[in-house]
């Protein structure tokens, strides 16, 4: 585990990137299986790849979406899974990024 330093994470990018990396790639594998795989990609590498982690204080984290999320996948947009897988996929990022930081155990 890395220890967390609230204002690097200013700079998440140079000092987290791979934490970061590897919550991302965590939460896609915990989904995998769970929900439609072409919504799963889609949502990751259209929606999610354009993403920002943000610290929100008191080991709470919050992933900021691009506008637009469903004009970003297209057609998957019209699948009934996109909005579950959605907010599944952020709540399951923003729980890996409380555990790598060790502000949390439960993910």
């Amino acid at each position: 585990m890395t220890e967390f330093d609230p204002e690097k994470f200013e700079e998440k990018y140079v000092y987290y990137f791979e934490e970061l990396e590897a919550a991302y790639s965590s939460a896609y594998q915990h989904l995998h299986g769970q929900y439609d795989s072409a919504v799963l990609r889609a949502i990751d590498r259209q929606v999610l790849s354009e993403s920002e982690p943000c610290y929100e204080g008191d080991g709470e984290f919050r992933v900021e979406l691009p506008e637009n999320p469903r004009e970003r996948v297209g057609t998957v947009a019209d699948n009934a899974q996109f909005e579950p897988v959605l907010e599944a996929f952020v709540d399951r990022i923003e729980a890996e990024l409380r555990q790598r930081f060790e502000f949390d155990d439960t993910a």
